[in-house]
């Protein structure tokens, strides 16, 4: 079902903080962390994935994720998403108070074994897990597992459809909330994608969750079109195109959330964010992390003569 021609409301998920910040050398001092969140918060973004519950020996830059997390929660409306790849970084993620958490799931266990060092089977005992904690003591709090390299990977190529289904069955057999498809390698092309989550949807239902794209070979905002046409709603960005995966050679570049905000509105689809803010808070990224590279063509354009937002527009045609 398209809702290219509808009046939706798409979820940007702000995945910098984590994704984008996990995958680059330099560690953002925590102050520079949380005026970033703040501004993001400020120019409407509704939910941000703050960071990851793994140890600071593996991750330093996610070593304050404690204390971004507190910081987000007092940011009014804001949605807090986090993300933990094994139980130990589950119960601190549950305890900390995120709203809602992922759980990374490779579909493919050549990327399971480089990225969380466990098989399938291991991930998913561990899935289990997380799951009876959630119901037992954190019934209110959301749980997705992120499929990674779903459309294809970096150290085994391709992926089928029912490699990434398959995948999905036990994902959705272990009760979490959602299921969400992560193209980690940038493999996606538009075609695929539409296949892919018009299957998830019709096996799954309600269980079948949002897209996270990279722009690793430009077919970021084709393969986000591609998912508006089956009716895909919810869709992570980083701002200024900053991170990728360390455990998947070559595959950086997540999709600017500058420049998937702008195509949305143009297309006359709500996203509540102001995107001339947006591009502010690119500043606390510049000062916070000197010479780390930022993309996007919005920030540099600037928006056109006459922009008008989805909710200021009349007519919508696409």
């Amino acid at each position: 079902m398209s809702i290219a021609n509808n009046t939706a409301t798409i979820l940007v998920s702000e995945v910098g903080p984590r994704d984008g910040l996990q995958s680059i050398r330099q560690t953002m001092p925590t102050a520079g962390k949380l005026r970033w969140i703040t501004a993001l918060h400020d120019a409407g973004v509704r939910e941000i994935e703050v960071g990851s519950f793994v140890p600071a020996s593996l991750l330093p830059q996610m070593a304050d994720v404690t204390q971004v997390v507190a910081h987000a929660l007092t940011l009014p409306g804001l949605h807090v998403a986090a993300l933990a790849p094994n139980l130990r970084g589950a119960q601190a993620a549950f305890a900390a108070g995120v709203h809602k958490l992922t759980v990374p799931v490779s579909v493919t266990q050549a990327h399971s074994m480089a990225n969380v060092r466990k098989t399938h089977d291991q991930v998913f005992a561990d899935l289990a897990a997380i799951m009876q904690l959630r119901q037992s003591l954190y019934p209110h709090i959301s749980v997705e597992a992120g499929l990674s390299v779903a459309f294809g990977c970096t150290l085994q190529g391709a992926v089928s459809d029912d490699e990434t289904m398959r995948i999905a069955e036990r994902a959705a057999e272990s009760g979490v909330d959602e299921i969400g498809l992560s193209d980690t390698s940038g493999y996606a092309e538009p075609r695929q994608v539409r296949r892919l989550f018009t299957k998830l949807q019709a096996a799954f239902g309600k269980k079948a969750g949002g897209a996270h794209f990279h722009n690793t070979r430009g077919q970021g905002l084709a393969n986000v079109v591609a998912a508006l046409d089956v009716g895909v709603t919810t869709f992570d960005a980083s701002q200024g195109g900053i991170g990728g995966c360390p455990y998947a050679p070559g595959a950086s570049g997540n999709i600017v959330t500058e420049d998937l905000v702008f195509m949305l509105e143009a297309m006359g689809l709500h996203t509540g964010i102001d995107i001339e803010r947006l591009i502010e808070a690119r500043k606390w990224l510049k000062e916070s992390l000197k010479g780390e590279p930022l993309y996007g063509m919005v920030a540099s354009a600037g928006l056109p003569k006459g922009f008008r937002y989805a909710n200021q527009q009349s007519s919508r045609q696409v």
